[in-house]
Formats: C-alpha cells, sequence, structure tokens
C-alpha cells in the first residue's frame, strides 16, 4: 500500500510513532482503507463573532472506520480523530464518531479567520473545506465638536466616529427622532489591517427650537445582534429673548383693574423685565404696581390710555413688545353689549312686505290665464253643429288667441 507522504507526516506529528529501531511504538493505529463512493467529509462555513465561540463540524454519511481530522489555516493539525494534536486551550473536543468530528474553537480573535480543513483518510484522502469568518464589534460610538453654548444662527459640525468593526460599521444620524441624510461618510482601514474606522460628519444651522433637543449617533453592524451602539448629544442653544403682552381682560373697563402680563422667553432666561409707558417711567406708581412679571393697574381711568412696553434683556440682546390700553365706558360697553331690537324689527317687516307681494302677483296671473282659456273654449263652441266640431273650433282658436292675447296686471 502506498500513502502520500503528506498524510503520513501528519499521521507521526499526531499519533507520535517512534521509530526505534525495529519497534514501533502502538500508541494509535491510522485507518486507512480504499475509498468507495458516498465517503465524502461534508463541512460548512461558519461566523462568529470575535470573543464567540466557533463550532466546526464535518460530518460523513458513510464511513467504514475510516479516521477523521481537522487542520487550522497554517495546515496544523488541530484533532486527529478523538485525539487533540494543537496545544491550545482554547479548542475542544465536541464529538468524535465514524461519521462525526466536531470540535469547538473558543474566545475567536481576528486571527482565527481563515479556511479550515476537515480530511477523511481514505485512499486517495478526500478533505472539505470550512470558510470561518470572524466579525469585528464596532467600539461604542463618540460624538466630537460641539462646544457648549451654541448661539442662534451658528453653523454646527458633529463628528461621529468607531473603530474596530468588521466589515466596515453604517453610520446614521437622528435629530427630534427623524433621520437626517445629508451627511459625510469617511471609512479607513486599521493598522492591522483586518478592521475599519468609520467616521461620519453633521452640519446643519441652529435656531431656538434646537434648544435641548437630542442629536444621535447610530451604529449598526450585523456583530450586534440588531441591538445597534448609541451616541447622544444634547444640544444648548443660546438666544435672544422673545416677548408677548397678555392682557387679562380683552375690553378694559373704567374702575376695574387690569394685569399685563409680560411673557418672555430666552435662553439665557432672561433678567426682570422693564415696564415703561409712553416712552417714559410708570406716572402713577401707587396705583400701577410691577410684580415680577406682570404690571397690575388698579382702578382703571381714561387718564391710564396709552402704549405700554415691556422690555426683555440676557446675555445675548433685548426684545421688547408693546400694548395700546384704551379704557373703556362701562354705559358705553353695556350698550353696546344688548341686542339692535330696531334693527331686527325693521329686517322681519321688509321679509313680510315681500312674501306678500310675491302671493299677490301669482294669484292675479293664474286667474287671468284660467280666463283667457274659458273664453276661447266657449267662443269656439258657438256655430259648432256638434260636439266634437266644437271641441276642434275650440283648439283652433286658442292657438290664435296665443298670438294675440295680452296680459295686464
Amino acid at each position: 500500500m502506498i500513502w502520500k507522504r503528506s498524510a503520513v507526516l501528519r499521521f507521526y506529528s499526531v499519533c507520535g510513532l517512534l521509530l526505534q529501531g525495529k519497534h514501533i511504538n502502538h500508541s494509535c493505529v491510522l485507518r486507512l482503507h480504499q475509498g468507495s463512493q458516498g465517503q465524502f467529509p461534508l463541512t460548512q462555513n461558519v461566523t462568529v463573532v470575535e470573543g464567540g465561540t466557533a463550532i466546526l463540524t464535518c460530518r460523513v454519511d458513510q464511513n467504514d472506520n475510516t479516521s477523521l481530522q481537522w487542520s487550522n489555516p497554517a495546515q496544523q493539525t488541530l484533532y486527529f480523530d478523538d485525539k487533540k494534536a494543537l496545544r491550545d486551550n482554547r479548542i475542544e473536543l465536541v464529538r468524535a464518531s465514524w461519521h462525526e468530528l466536531s470540535i469547538s474553537v473558543s474566545d475567536v480573535s481576528l486571527s482565527d479567520e481563515g479556511q479550515y480543513t476537515c480530511s477523511l483518510f481514505t485512499m486517495p484522502v478526500k478533505t472539505s473545506k470550512a470558510y470561518l469568518t470572524v466579525l469585528g464589534v464596532p467600539e461604542k460610538p463618540q460624538i466630537s465638536g460641539f462646544s457648549s453654548p451654541v448661539m442662534e444662527g451658528d453653523l454646527m459640525q458633529l463628528t461621529c466616529k468607531t473603530s474596530g468593526s468588521k466589515p466596515a460599521a453604517d453610520i446614521r444620524w437622528f435629530k427630534n427622532d427623524k433621520e437626517i441624510k445629508d451627511v459625510k461618510y469617511l471609512k479607513e482601514e486599521d493598522a492591522n489591517r483586518k478592521t475599519f474606522t468609520v467616521s461620519s460628519t453633521l452640519d446643519f444651522r441652529v435656531d431656538r427650537s434646537d434648544d435641548g433637543v437630542a442629536v444621535i449617533c447610530r451604529v449598526d453592524h450585523e456583530s450586534l445582534n440588531a441591538t445597534p451602539q448609541v451616541a447622544m448629544q444634547v444640544l444648548e442653544i443660546h438666544y435672544t429673548p422673545s416677548v408677548k403682552i397678555i392682557p387679562s381682560t380683552p375690553f378694559p373697563q373704567e374702575g376695574q383693574p387690569l394685569i399685563l402680563t409680560c411673557e418672555s422667553k430666552g435662553k439665557p432666561l432672561p433678567e426682570p423685565v422693564l415696564w415703561t409707558k409712553d416712552g417714559g417711567e410708570l406716572p402713577d406708581p401707587d396705583r400701577m404696581v410691577v410684580s415680577g412679571r406682570e404690571l397690575n393697574i388698579l382702578f382703571l381711568n381714561k387718564t391710564d390710555n396709552g402704549t405700554y412696553r415691556c422690555e426683555a434683556t440676557n446675555t445675548i440682546g433685548q426684545s421688547s413688545a408693546e400694548y395700546v390700553l384704551i379704557v373703556h365706558d362701562p354705559n358705553a360697553l353695556a350698550g353696546q353689549a344688548g341686542p339692535d331690537h330696531a334693527l331686527i324689527g325693521g329686517i322681519v317687516a321688509v321679509v313680510v312686505f315681500v312674501t306678500l307681494c310675491s302671493i299677490f302677483l301669482l294669484g292675479r296671473y293664474l286667474a287671468r290665464h284660467k280666463g283667457t282659456y274659458l273664453t276661447n273654449e266657449a267662443k269656439g263652441a258657438e256655430d259648432a253643429p256638434d260636439a266634437d266640431t266644437a271641441i276642434i273650433n275650440a283648439e283652433g282658436s286658442q292657438v290664435n288667441a296665443e298670438e294675440k292675447k295680452e296680459y295686464f296686471i
């Protein structure tokens, strides 16, 4: 029997056969058989996340006690049947039988990636390849480029970066849970020439509505098992105050109180507001009391009419709003509040008159139309010798009458 040199060498390395003169140490026996049809090793490619455990399985449907062997990409024998050949604590036997040889590789690293070979020691030796793919897990992303605070109207540039992914990870941006598509993407190979560093840059101009908004950078990768990694940056936007005056009543009346509220929003929060009247100080401090953002005017009178201004200031800028006060006479308002009975009565009278006139004219028209018909019918029957002739004459007369008749209303 002639053996292949490579098969013999692997046999010596595994079984540890020592040639000592004419004596051989039979610690194991290599089983080689003439190959028969149907004896083929079957394997499958395996994908595992870095740091995980890979299971390599080799099966033979028909095997007549022929040995099986697993070897790594460097052609080092890992297991020969149930005997471990490589001293690596990460590699363990899972199952060994005539029909299967399965081994596990724990704490898989990127260097373990490659093509593994299962050999069935028939004559000739038959092999099957299984490619082990190791996924590089991307590191937690980091967002850079934000310096607090940002002024309203400024252009902001944020960069999200993650390293160690294999294949290259995908980066997506979200603002207010809405994805932003117009971004820049950069992929660079790491020093180990196996993994990648990926970065994405987002540019946008901020306004006051962006204050407190969370901008999210999301990293998607097949190694993350549908649970993406995210980084979040909450925006802080500074802007000038916005001011609005809200009166306590839409119709201020003489003798009643009035409260004007100065509603101001800004960041930083505006300082205490300043109230003025017609461009100057409040004329009657005893009746016009400022409490926080409110101006309380007690017992309104006509002299309070004028333009009131509320002014709010923060470190970014200043803004103001105006309110024109017109004090109304309570009696005049009461008169305007009631319905105008005279106007309503006039409208009802016109409607009744038009309705009666319409009914009268319609009655006159119907009465004259009926009289014309009867007259023509009688005229046609005067000279008729019989009833049939009377009817015919009446129809002819009525036609002629239609051409000549006039109506008087």
